[in-house]
């Protein structure tokens, strides 16, 4: 089993920054690529970052140059540092991580595992 626990979502004004965090758990052997969604009222959910275990990036047109996400793979953990804010920016954003590990049941599984998502939003 794989567990997401996210941080850091809040209310901000236009302008200002969040710094989101997520911590995968479990029994994990590794992990391809980690990322965060967000998703909007009334919208489907829509990337917003990604970065692989070396490193690489991808980024949202809507959110490149204020955005930026890293990992510390050690603790398995990835963070989005939200600049620039824009009420656009407002929604639930989800972790998500891309991993091989082994689930309760005892097999292995290789997929995507979601955190519960945690709110962003940017109003005056």
């Amino acid at each position: 089993q794989v567990q997401l626990v996210e941080s850091g979502g809040g209310l901000v004004q236009p302008g200002g920054s969040l710094r989101l965090s997520c911590a995968a758990s479990g029994s994990i052997f590794s992990i391809n690529a980690m990322g965060w969604y967000r998703q909007a009222p009334g919208k489907q959910r829509e990337l917003v970052a990604t970065i692989t275990t070396g490193g690489s990036t991808n980024y949202a047109d809507s959110v490149k140059g204020r955005f930026t996400i890293s990992r510390d793979n050690a603790k398995n953990t990835v963070y989005l540092q939200t600049n620039s804010l824009k009420p656009e920016d407002t929604g639930a954003y989800y972790c998500n991580v891309h991993a091989l590990s082994r689930r309760r049941d005892g097999n292995y599984y290789t997929g995507d595992y979601w955190g519960q998502g945690t709110q962003v939003t940017v109003s005056s």
